[in-house]
């Protein structure tokens, strides 16, 4: 059973708890989240100008689309001002920022009816992130830029919770991909053909929930829980933000969602901060959650400089 809590009062380490099994938290739009994705908002529109981003996509080829919207991404992800945004939603929800670490988010941009389905649109098939080398006790946050409908959403597949399914993990470095992945987002536009997890067999997407919240809502659920892109067929270019969260103390103590299909190398770990003072994640806590070899070449921390990431 998934249950669904809308604004929930409840103390962070229960709701921690209950992510961790399944459960999903929708918060309505407040000062902290309305002032992030306000400023995201900004960004998008700055770069689009004179066109409204969500139309652009039918008024510029999908080529200029990339190249208008792709530099909007690491501008946004590594802004002073979003960093401090950041740190004010997830103590607005809150957690103990000494004991929260806080990785660097994604500004998204789905667009309608396959537009642009690859690189810096990339459309996620049904996945959970932990097949990406993050760890277990993740929380992913995820908030709409402008309102959207569930023809624009993502879906979950609450099915899949405690079911595994063959999807490459197996086959996944976190830090070649940090080398070669993800500074060649922006490469990608007709067919993305970087080497990502993913369904190797037959799914199934029914039965799913949609969660449609107003723009500057927020949506937090584990990475590990089974999630995937709606095919976009609203007319309009989806634009949002996603974060993610862990805590230390559940790090240390090994509580986190159940791994039935996961079997990738590396952590991602590393991305994160320490809400309180943007101090690294504590090495010991690397370790014990480090996996397989570092190949020559790797990267243990992607930071873009021009090239868009996701």
């Amino acid at each position: 059973m998934t249950t669904v809590f809308t604004d929930s009062p409840m103390p962070d380490d229960r709701r921690r708890s209950h992510i961790y099994q399944g459960d999903i938290f929708v918060t309505s739009p407040n000062a902290a989240t309305r002032a992030l994705t306000d400023f995201a908002r900004e960004l998008v529109e700055e770069a689009f100008a004179p066109l409204d981003p969500q139309q652009a996509q039918h008024e510029i080829p999908v080529e200029k689309f990339v190249e208008i919207f792709g530099p909007v991404k690491p501008k946004f992800i590594h802004h002073p001002k979003t960093k401090s945004l950041l740190r004010d939603i997830v103590d607005q929800q809150s957690a103990d920022l000494d004991e929260t670490y806080i990785d660097v988010p994604r500004l998204r941009g789905a667009t309608s009816d396959g537009y642009l389905t690859a690189g810096v649109g990339y459309a996620f098939p049904l996945h959970r992130d932990v097949w990406w080398s993050a760890p277990l006790a993740q929380i992913n946050w995820w908030l709409p830029i402008f309102d959207f409908e569930s023809e624009s959403s993502m879906a979950f597949h609450p099915h899949y919770w405690d079911t595994g399914i063959s999807n490459g993990s197996e086959e996944f470095n976190y830090y070649v991909y940090n080398a070669t992945g993800r500074a060649q987002a922006a490469q990608h536009v007709g067919k993305d053909t970087r080497k990502q997890p993913g369904p190797r067999e037959p799914v199934r997407p029914e039965p799913q929930i949609r969660v449609v919240c107003p723009a500057g809502g927020m949506i937090g659920f584990s990475a590990a829980q089974m999630h995937s892109t709606v095919p976009n067929t609203s007319g309009r270019t989806r634009f949002s933000i996603d974060f993610r969260t862990v805590n230390a103390a559940d790090l240390r103590a090994g509580r986190s969602a159940p791994n039935v299909d996961t079997y990738c190398e590396g952590t991602s770990l590393r991305d994160f901060r320490r809400g309180s003072d943007g101090s690294p994640m504590p090495a010991e806590l690397v370790a014990q959650y480090d996996s397989g070899e570092i190949p020559e070449g790797a990267v243990l921390v992607y930071e873009p400089v021009t090239a868009a990431s996701s």
